[in-house]
């Protein structure tokens, strides 16, 4: 019986040991976080993937998995999150293509130091592009580039080959594969017609794998192919499976609701830059402080917080502008005329307005694609500015007469019915018109002639409201009326 009892113990002892160490070691497995790059690239995606690298890199992590799903974007976004994930460990990054990967999506699924990618989805086609009157343009050698060189380097970092993954940005290369001692070569055609025929002559088995004028986009089957991708599989839990890891590992690092409202500001900015600056400019030309103010105000720190959120902006462009709105203040009521006050007020906000739209001052000239931006904002902020201007216009003309609030401000809101002009004969009044008395006159009083209301005397006697008058003299000082017996 104590032998039982001996035993018993010692089992439910050996269970809670197995369970303590289990559970300690649990705590000491390092997660797995999946990080989501879905939808358009651009700054906001970059502030997100920084912060979420970040925190993983704060953690420790095992593996850090990109799950791509992107079309692209803006190429300085796009090298900003490729910069972010060159500083995690290769042998930690992995990138899984859940759809796509197109454009600047390809460049930042090559960042990663292993590529996988899900059945029937696709990678490539970086060609850098902009929009013009006649469409979708490809740009040139100049922003091509740049683009090939860092191509390059991530081939080189995470073992891609080189030639196919400057063909993912350039079409007028053609490459061609062919084999030599059992082992794949891929050469640009141009540089393997110069080499010598010697060497020529040990390839054999040429193929064309990419045509010239075409760029580089393979499909998962492709991209394995051709050593990009290290397999395909059915889905995220097929690739866990794949690489070890426990589903329970896992930490989704999803974008802040501050994060996504950011990303919708950042798109509606300009909008909002010109409501904003609308609404000052009312609020300067009319006097007290209301809604015009109010919505102006609203506007340009929504404007600000969705470029402050994403790195783009801080409080200097904000300072920037409100210095100009100052400065024009005191040019409207302080100093007479148009003078250095208005100019430096509308140099200061124009100059606010284009670096809040990019986040950097004057583009680098190594980097084709930050001038193209700052053209680009340059022409939209002047779009704003113009906007703004025929917004408050309009405003002025056609809403702000008919708000109830106007009411409240030193606006004319009275008519003038009842007024009466000092010059009759600007009225027309003769001598022999005939009206009718519209108040007693005793002896003075009102009368109306053809729809005017004309302060009258009568002459010698009282006459009853409603009575027929007639105008028996006219000066520039009254008019003398008289009853009409009947």
């Amino acid at each position: 019986m104590k032998l039982n009892i001996i035993l018993i113990m010692l089992f439910f002892s050996l269970l809670s040991f197995i369970s303590f160490t289990s559970g300690v070691a649990r705590d000491h497995i390092r997660p797995v976080y999946i990080i989501s790059i879905s939808g358009k690239v651009d700054p906001a995606m970059a502030s997100f993937v920084k912060r979420a690298v970040a925190k993983a890199n704060n953690e420790n992590t095992k593996t850090i998995i990109f799950e791509i799903d992107s079309f692209g974007g803006r190429v300085d976004s796009a090298l900003d999150i490729v910069n972010t994930l060159l500083t995690i460990d290769k042998n930690k990054s992995v990138s899984y293509v859940k759809t796509k990967a197109i454009s600047a999506g390809s460049l930042i699924a090559l960042a990663s130091g292993s590529l996988y990618m899900k059945n029937g989805t696709t990678i490539g086609d970086c060609a850098p592009i902009t929009y013009s009157k006649e469409g979708v343009k490809e740009m040139g050698e100049k922003f091509q580039s740049p683009l090939r060189a860092k191509f390059r380097a991530l081939a080189k970092r995470n073992g891609f080959i080189q030639v196919l993954a400057e063909s993912m940005v350039s079409k007028d290369k053609e490459i061609i594969r062919s084999k030599k001692g059992g082992k794949f070569y891929y050469f640009d055609r141009e540089e393997f017609d110069e080499l010598e025929q010697k060497v020529k002559e040990e390839y054999t088995s040429f193929k064309t794998v990419v045509k010239k004028g075409e760029l580089l986009t393979m499909d998962d089957s492709e991209a394995k192919d051709l050593s990009f991708s290290k397999k395909s599989v059915a889905d995220l839990k097929d690739l866990l499976k794949l690489l070890n890891i426990d589903i329970n590992d896992i930490v989704k690092i999803n974008k802040t609701w501050s994060e996504i409202i950011a990303g919708h500001l950042i798109s509606i900015a300009p909008i909002l830059m010109m409501i904003g600056l609308a609404g000052i400019y009312l609020e300067i030309k009319s006097p007290g402080f209301g809604i015009a103010g109010i919505i102006g105000l609203t506007c340009l720190f929504l404007a600000f917080s969705g470029q402050y959120m994403a790195g783009l902006a801080n409080y200097t462009e904000m300072l920037i502008i409100f210095t100009g709105i100052l400065c024009l203040i005191i040019e409207i009521f302080f100093l007479p005329g148009f003078g250095i006050a208005g100019i430096t007020g509308l140099v200061l906000i124009f100059s606010g307005m284009v670096l809040a739209l990019q986040d950097f001052v004057l583009p680098d000239p190594k980097l084709p694609w930050e001038m193209d931006i700052f053209f680009h904002n340059i022409v939209s902020a002047m779009a704003v500015s113009v906007f703004s201007f025929l917004l408050s216009i309009l405003a002025f003309r056609y809403i702000l007469p008919h708000l109830s609030f106007a009411g409240q401000r030193p606006f004319l809101n009275a008519n003038l019915k009842n007024s009466h002009a000092h010059s009759f004969e600007s009225r027309g009044i003769q001598t022999g018109d005939r009206g009718i008395a519209i108040s007693k006159l005793r002896p003075s009083g009102k009368a109306e002639f053809n729809k005017n209301r004309i302060d009258v005397i009568s002459q010698n006697e009282f006459i009853d409201k409603g009575e027929a008058v007639e105008v028996i003299e006219s000066t520039k000082n009254k008019i003398v009326v008289q009853k009409i017996e009947v």
